[in-house]
């Protein structure tokens, strides 16, 4: 009797229902399976390519990861040196933009993206080698759609990197550099290709999984940032993607802003693709910014173990919100603090109050910048809280359509994008309807972001952002995705990341729009070459 040899397949059911929650997997553990006596079902094919979403969870909130990759480089968030408390160093290097190849940022990014990448591979080979199982084309589909979009991550930090898509290599085997064209080619292909297999429900039976709205998603952000990646304009094709999108009439946007990212956050109308953290689902939830962001202070206001405190909102940006808007409450806790039970916490016979305020990045006390808190933060829990991230939510396809229709639709394209940012914004000012609204002029206004560098809260060297085409758009994007992975990406499309100064950043080469070859690969992999000006 012939058998299929499939080593490594030990998934034991967490991993499998952490990522497919309607999916009824037993607990069989697969270390062979007999082509001839085995009967696979859909349920099998799940927990063979479970493990290359599951990694997911590590690409975006392991330490160092694609959070911080998106947010410390940018304008909204930053680590300083915290007298008595420490942080700095490399928090610091990201910040101001003065990395080398040797950052662990990177290589983080770089070694968990291929992970992803290589567990792809694997299942995909796998599956190939069980011979007729139903629903295998469409899993192999969904695989490729999941790879293209780990491919697209790396090609938005690095540009030049390898493209692998085999799991059967020889031994020693060294993979060649592709150059980012090759890699833009390849996403767009590989999704495009595969489109038409995904499913496209919207349901609890695809949650967490790829399907032909998330592929459209990613499609949508590959067109999007089009010139930076190739030159190319393609905001025509972008819009194209959300479209489809938007007229599925599977999505809609939710009452409440904050109830995207509350603790019980599966499954709703607003999200296109998220990644599971539900303990529910994983056993353990590994998200870890609620310690890293609060000081220990805190930790009697949400009777949790004691954060770490670290990371704040840069004054400059906090400063821009509407004191209406309730993004800022959903997003930032700031002002004076109170333990879970009303009272004041004191220390030194004062208020313990987070300021909007910061010395130095290079030497900030302990209750100087705002903390981000947009995630819900349960009050008496005991490791990282289980909120889902939202990795594409509806809002955004609203938003691209919004920037689309701007750069390319005349005077008409201009009002219907303020006709959608309105709509955008209605939620965030329940109390002052009237502040919601905003004109075709007003987003083609400059940014209210005071650009220049900051010092004991006064901006010297004032740059301001009236300058910025299309600015204010690039500040409702901010008000609306602050900490979603997506301001290192605004800002490089916008043309502010490597122009404008904020805190202590100051612009350092163009080159910077994209990371180093890490140094560990380049040491591991002699064909890498490293990207231009590091």
């Amino acid at each position: 009797m012939k058998r299929l040899r499939l080593k490594n397949i030990v998934t034991s059911i967490l991993f499998s229902s952490a990522l497919f929650a309607c999916t009824d997997l037993d607990e069989k553990l697969y270390d062979s399976i007999s082509a001839d006596e085995t009967a696979l079902t859909a349920s099998d094919l799940n927990t063979i390519i479970a493990p290359a979403y599951a990694n997911l969870r590590e690409v975006y909130w392991h330490w160092n990861g694609l959070f911080d990759v998106y947010e410390e480089s940018s304008d909204l968030i930053v680590t300083p040196f915290r007298v008595g408390i420490g942080w700095g160093d490399l928090y610091l290097d990201m910040h101001k933009h003065t990395w080398g190849p040797a950052i662990e940022h990177g290589n983080n990014l770089w070694v968990r993206t291929y992970a992803g990448i290589n567990l792809c591979n694997k299942a995909a080979f796998q599956i190939e080698q069980l011979g007729a199982v139903d629903n295998k084309e469409a899993v192999l589909a969904e695989l490729r759609a999941l790879r293209a979009f780990y491919y697209y991550l790396l090609l938005d930090n690095f540009r030049n990197v390898p493209i692998v898509t085999r799991f059967d290599v020889e031994p020693g085997f060294l993979p060649e550099q592709n150059t980012g064209q090759e890699v833009y080619d390849f996403i767009e292909g590989e999704l495009t290709e595969v489109m038409p297999q995904l499913s496209v429900e919207n349901t609890q039976k695809t949650y967490g999984r790829f399907t032909q709205w998330a592929a459209k998603m990613v499609l949508a952000k590959l067109y999007l940032n089009s010139e930076v990646y190739i030159n190319t304009d393609r905001y025509d094709d972008a819009l194209l993607q959300v479209n489809d999108i938007i007229s599925s009439n599977k999505f809609s946007l939710l009452a409440s802003y904050k109830a995207n990212f509350a603790v019980n956050n599966t499954n709703t109308p607003e999200e296109i693709f998220s990644i599971p953290f539900s303990k529910d689902f994983t056993g353990n939830a590994n998200t870890y910014y609620q310690f890293k962001t609060l000081h220990p202070l805190s930790a009697s206001t949400f009777n949790m173990p004691e954060p770490w405190g670290g990371s704040c909102g840069i004054p400059q940006f906090i400063d821009t919100y509407d004191e209406d808007d309730v993004r800022l409450k959903d997003c930032w806790l700031g002002g004076p603090q109170f333990s879970a039970s009303g009272s004041p916490i004191m220390v030194g016979g004062e208020q313990f109050e987070y300021i909007n305020y910061m010395t130095s990045v290079d030497e900030a006390e302990y209750n100087e910048g705002f903390r981000f808190v947009k995630y819900e933060i349960p009050i008496g829990f005991t490791s990282g809280p289980d909120n889902d991230v939202p990795l594409f939510r509806y809002t955004d396809a609203l938003m691209m359509k919004a920037e689309c229709l701007l750069r390319t639709g005349g005077a008409s394209g201009a009002t219907e994008a303020a006709e959608i940012v309105t709509a955008v914004r209605q939620r965030a000012f329940p109390a002052t309807p009237a502040k919601a609204i905003v004109s075709a002029e007003d987003l083609a206004e400059g940014s209210s972001y005071a650009y220049g560098k900051y010092e004991e809260g006064v901006v010297t060297d004032f740059e301001g952002g009236a300058d910025i085409e299309f600015g204010r758009l690039l500040d409702e994007l901010a008000w609306e995705f602050v900490g979603e992975h997506h301001r290192k990406q605004d800002l490089i499309r916008f043309g502010v990341y490597t122009t404008k100064s904020w805190l202590t950043h100051v612009p350092n080469g163009n080159h910077r729009v994209i990371f180093p070859i890490p140094q560990q690969q380049r040491e591991t992999n002699l064909k890498l070459e490293q990207n231009d000006g590091y």
